[in-house]
């Protein structure tokens, strides 16, 4: 008789709406209550599919980050991407948009215009770890990426490496991302690293993940010791698959900054407020974010888990 790791979980995590921009409501599953993050992914919205076709979009004006990655990936639509490097590029469908905020750059995303009808995607944070947090910032798109398929499944590796297959993305620690697409009726076993925690987020239609049933916008967390993951499609499917070594840690998460010490995000703050240190975004028509205020409650770093 098997004996199942008690490291592993099924435990599903309940999103709550925030407004990100123009017309774009998304759902916040990380960090949520009682788990910050799954490897180094630390914050992860999902959003639509919304019907944008007389919409605005997505229009989120200049802001700041320090000590992340962003990853923008869509399943319909398009994203333009102005940084302060002087990036400009237009995020599809299934191509990785990846950039590393290093010591500290500012961009803006919107729905171009013109733009498709529909827009859906999720947007992503990796925490850089210590060591490599104050990286030059960096700005990589890569419109093709590795495919692992299976009957009834076809994978797309957008961070890390699955199954053999890994992406061109510029990573900082042992993590997984990858875009499932499964046909319905699809009954697969995807390989994992059991020293890997892992989640799942449906982005559309139904799949039973380990025997739990998620409809789009969930996200199961699945804790540690699998050597692979049983997937059933219910219908067509997409769903990510975020996972990584356990990131020990502690951040202070603040707004677009992810630092160590209340100080540093203090310090960020007043940088951004000012116009030093995070350079220009061009060609955005509109005024940057403004910071909000920091609150009375001294910030504190915090772990994996709260």
């Amino acid at each position: 008789m098997s004996v199942l790791d008690p490291r592993m979980s099924k435990d599903l995590l309940s999103p709550r709406e925030a407004h990100l921009g123009g017309s774009t409501v998304v759902r916040r599953l990380l960090p949520n209550l009682g788990r910050r993050t799954v490897g180094a992914w630390c914050f992860v919205d999902h959003y639509g599919p919304d019907d944008i076709a007389t919409e605005s979009g997505m229009q989120v004006p200049p802001h700041p980050h320090i000590g992340l990655q962003t990853v923008s990936w869509l399943h319909a639509g398009e994203v333009l991407h102005r940084d302060s490097l002087g990036s400009v590029q237009t995020v599809r469908p299934r191509e990785l948009g990846l950039m590393t905020a290093g010591r500290a750059i500012a961009h803006a995303e919107q729905s171009p215009d013109p733009h498709s009808p529909l827009l859906h995607g999720a947007q992503l944070w990796v925490a850089l770890p210590d060591a490599h947090r104050h990286v030059a910032p960096a700005f990589e798109h890569h419109a093709e990426l590795p495919q692992v398929t299976a009957h009834g499944l076809s994978a797309t590796v957008i961070l890390g490496e699955l199954d053999g297959a890994a992406s061109p993305g510029t990573t900082y620690s042992p993590l997984v991302g990858a875009d499932l697409t499964l046909a319905e009726g699809a009954d697969v076993r995807l390989p994992l690293e059991p020293d890997f925690e892992y989640a799942v987020l449906t982005m559309s239609g139904e799949t039973e993940v380990d025997g739990v049933r998620l409809p789009p916008g969930s996200m199961l967390y699945l804790g540690f010791g699998r050597a692979e993951l049983p997937l059933r499609a219910l219908s067509d499917s997409g769903l990510l698959l975020l996972g990584g070594e356990p990131f020990d840690e502690k951040l202070v998460m603040w707004w677009n900054f992810v630092a160590r010490t209340p100080e540093e995000i203090a310090q960020a703050r007043t940088d951004w407020m000012l116009g030093t240190g995070f350079g220009e975004v061009t060609g955005y028509d509109g005024a940057p974010l403004p910071a909000p205020e920091l609150s009375a409650t001294p910030l504190k770093p915090r772990g994996r888990t709260r």
